[in-house]
């Protein structure tokens, strides 16, 4: 039988070739695992090399200078002539001329429309024999009274009786200037609305008459703005009738009652109109400078970011190493808008230059070519372009 090794005997150790051979292979891994990794490593490389380098983003600029500012109210008015009105019949008659034609230009007295007085002359002269009458009844009566022959009664009845046919005559001779109805002012007459042979009642519409040399723009403005107006402040019209065109004018009157239900103010403009081209009628924009010009800040509306957190424009400045340009984003406190503009109350200065367009592919510090070439709409007095 064999005999089992007893616990204390000593273990049989590895040779030493065997040894050898274990490190030359863990060397071998190492070895190889180094090389795996160094040729992963030129690939990445290699890989990060060959990518396409990002390219400066184009944008345009402009530098912030200040301009004058001119503080403005805007409204929507209404036009109307500074006389204007709708000419009536005064007594009722038959149409026998109508010497006016539609849209002529009238003198004040112009004759426009003559009625029938033929009846109306013809008691004239009835009154005005029976006045000569009486007339002639106070001469006699006269006479005789310095002889004692009648009384000073009869002689105070003769000049009543005098006065009363001389008011009848002047009172006719007034009916049948009536008949004819004049022009009251110098203007321009529209469409005549009566015919030869009409017969015409009281009040009825003839013709209208309107003096286009100067209209009346009434607006409407805020309680809260009453303080920022008085007479005297210049205004500027524009219509859709001829675009690009504006009509000065100044405030002559400010109503002094605020309407109740609305909590506005009507305030009223005097426009010039030498040429004729504003109507009675007509809807108009009007502009109002307010207070005096003042030096701010201006940049296109293009230029601002709006966000949720604030308003922002990108500043262009030189890149730290002095290679090419980058963009710094800054937030400013913007003010009033007029046309393509808007004030910047706060956070740039004179001379910076502020991204245009191309705002939305940027971040800050991004890098930046910047090209003028284009440059969005930066007027003061923008007004719709047609196509």
């Amino acid at each position: 039988m064999t005999e089992a090794p007893t616990p204390d005997a000593p273990a049989k150790t590895a040779k030493p070739s065997t040894l050898k051979r274990m490190a030359l292979m863990i060397l071998l891994v190492i070895v190889l695992a180094a090389a795996l990794g160094f040729g992963f490593y030129k690939h990445v490389q290699t890989l990060i090399a060959s990518a396409p380098k990002p390219t400066p983003a184009t944008v345009s600029d402009i530098v912030v200078q200040p301009s004058a500012w001119q503080p403005q109210m805007t409204a929507v008015g209404t036009l109307s002539a500074v006389q204007g009105v709708d000419v009536p019949a005064q007594a009722a008659g038959v149409v026998t001329g109508i010497p006016v034609s539609s849209g002529a230009k009238v003198a004040a007295g112009a004759i426009l429309v003559q009625l029938n007085d033929a009846p109306d002359r013809a008691q004239l002269a009835s009154l005005q024999a029976a006045a000569d009458l009486a007339a002639s009844t106070l001469k006699r009566d006269r006479g005789l009274m310095a002889g004692q022959t009648v009384s000073r009664a009869t002689l105070d009845a003769d000049e009543a009786e005098l006065k009363g046919k001389q008011a009848l005559v002047a009172q006719q001779k007034a009916l049948i200037d009536e008949k004819t109805v004049t022009a009251p002012f110098s203007g321009q007459v529209g469409i005549v609305q009566v015919n030869l042979g009409q017969y015409l009642t009281p009040g009825t519409t003839i013709v209208t008459l309107q003096d286009l040399s100067a209209m009346h723009d009434d607006f409407d403005v805020p309680q809260g703005s009453v303080g920022k107006l008085s007479p005297g402040d210049i205004v500027k019209v524009s219509l859709d009738a001829f675009p690009g065109k504006s009509f000065p004018g100044k405030v002559t009157a400010i109503n002094p009652k605020v309407d109740a239900s609305t909590r506005n103010v009507t305030v009223r403009a005097t426009i010039p109109n030498p040429g004729g081209l504003l109507r009675p009628g007509m809807f108009v924009k009007t502009t109002i400078q307010t207070g005096k010009p003042r030096q701010l800040l201006t940049l296109p509306v293009a230029a601002i970011a709006y966000n949720s957190y604030g308003a922002s424009v990108y500043v262009v400045e030189p890149a730290p190493k002095g290679n090419g340009k980058i963009v710094k984003q800054v937030f400013v406190t913007t003010g009033p808008t007029r046309g393509d503009q808007v004030a910047v109350l706060k956070g740039l200065k004179a001379g910076q230059h502020v991204v245009t367009s191309g705002q939305l592919k940027l971040s800050p510090g991004a890098a930046v070519k910047v090209d003028n070439s284009v440059q969005p709409p930066n007027s003061p007095n923008a007004a719709p372009q047609e196509e």
